[in-house]
């Protein structure tokens, strides 16, 4: 088993999100749930069946799932709830992975394959089903993805999608150049394919609503709380977990979910989570509230929609109205100019009628990559669990696998019923370089597309 990195860390700035870091996410959510440091000993008669590191999706929805079944839980997050890539992303509430569903059995086998995609297949519904059983205001619309055919090669590649995804009875289709220029506002795409179990949702919304839930279930919630020591207790039959914070608390528990993934940090608690996967960039740009004229024929249906290029192109409205306009890359250095002028130039190209709009709002995140696009699963050290590797789908596979968690922990789910097996980190070859590459690769598409 793997031991933890031990080495104290210097205490993390507990400053909320940002203009810089969240954009338009950190300007239009509802306010984070009542949260402060752990500056407390909770041991003895208030120590914890379960501690979980990280307040993103996972983090919090297992939190929520375990409170609700009766156990002691306190969650510990570094900086700010959604913090990472759960308050960052574009918001789009999808199904499954980027692989294609046929790859998932051939990775994992005949077991946890079809297993996982039956999780994911139906991870969008547990979503929605969470927000309105908790009344969280994230500005869910239950209406539908567009996955858009970029050419020939790109209207292929999604109906070989569709073929795998409707033998498995999932309710999608693949729409005509004619049918995608309805639902989008552009005639730029051969085709698309319409997911209607999907949707989108204010992220950085969504996850404090999480968060919230899980407070009121009987959760504690800790923020600007960096565990920097773990400590193994008890015996090799009963084993048990004292973590220790950069703010001087302390907290004892039987279980440790470690859901950080690709914040995880090069010198936090085992970090090999984090050397096990490859750091892709990836920005967002919002408009102001666009006018009617702007508006018009712009995604009327209300799907979020994404390309099949490599270095895609993603796009969905918000619910006061604004156009948030995403791609791979970062806003810094030489890639804040680069990449900002491409949106400019790609949005005018797809909707014309938005040429010289007012942008608000730019933020961008990391997201974890593994070498095959499929989640992991481990067992750190003994009762210490870790999931990462969500390759830019944590919205609902963060839900659905905290869930599941959380269902292991409390003795419901078996190790053998869990939806992947359980593996051991390896550190992912060429790293540094490889999440150099996505950048530098970034820069080099955006200097030269969409000029025509």
């Amino acid at each position: 088993m793997a031991a933890p990195h031990a080495t104290p860390c210097a205490p993390l700035s507990t400053a909320g999100t940002t203009p810089a870091s969240h954009g338009l996410w950190a300007a239009s959510a509802p306010p984070a749930p009542p949260a402060g440091p752990l500056t407390a000993d909770l041991g003895g008669a208030q120590a914890v069946d379960v501690v979980i590191i990280g307040g993103g999706y996972t983090g919090c929805s297992a939190a929520l799932h375990l409170a609700e079944a009766g156990a002691r839980v306190a969650l510990l997050e570094a900086r700010a709830l959604g913090h990472g890539g759960a308050g960052r992303n574009v918001g789009l509430v999808n199904a499954g992975l980027w692989v294609m569903p046929e790859v998932l059995p051939q990775v994992l086998g005949p077991v946890h394959g079809p297993r996982l995609l039956q999780l994911l297949g139906d991870g969008p519904r547990t979503v929605f089903e969470l927000i309105a059983r908790h009344g969280i205001a994230c500005e869910a619309v239950h209406r539908g993805t567009l996955h858009c055919a970029v050419g020939a090669s790109g209207l292929a590649e999604l109906h070989q999608r569709a073929r795998q995804w409707q033998a498995l009875g999932a309710p999608v289709t693949v729409l005509d150049a004619a049918r995608t220029a309805e639902r989008t506002g552009t005639a730029a795409y051969t085709g698309s394919l319409l997911d209607l179990r999907a949707g989108t949702v204010q992220p950085l919304a969504y996850v404090r609503g999480l968060a919230a839930a899980a407070q009121r279930a009987g959760a504690q919630v800790y923020v600007g709380s960096r565990a920097v020591r773990a400590e193994a207790t008890g015996t090799p039959q009963q084993p048990g977990w004292c973590l220790h914070t950069d703010t001087g608390g302390r907290v004892q528990a039987r279980w440790v979910l470690v859901a950080t993934d690709a914040y995880t940090g090069e010198h936090g608690l085992w970090p090999a989570l984090q050397t096990e996967q490859v750091s892709l960039p990836y920005f967002n740009l919002a408009t102001e509230p666009l006018t009617p004229r702007q508006a018009a024929g712009l995604l009327p249906g209300g799907e979020g929609a994404w390309d099949t290029r490599q270095v895609l192109t993603s796009f969905r409205m918000d619910s006061a109205g604004r156009l948030v306009f995403g791609s791979v890359g970062a806003l810094q250095g030489s890639g804040r100019a680069v990449h900002t002028a491409w949106a400019r130039r790609a949005m005018a190209r797809l909707f014309p009628q938005l040429r010289g709009v007012a942008l608000q709002h730019a933020w961008h995140g990391t997201i974890g990559m593994t070498h095959d696009a499929i989640p992991r699963l481990h067992t750190l050290a003994p009762q210490v669990l870790a999931v990462a590797g969500y390759n830019g789908r944590g919205i609902s596979p963060g839900t659905v696998m905290g869930r599941a968690l959380a269902r292991h922990i409390l003795g419901l789910d078996a190790p053998d019923a869990l939806p992947l097996p359980f593996s051991t980190p390896e550190p992912e070859r060429w790293r540094t370089l490889r999440t150099a590459g996505y950048e530098a690769g970034a820069q080099a598409q955006h200097l030269v597309d969409a000029r025509w």
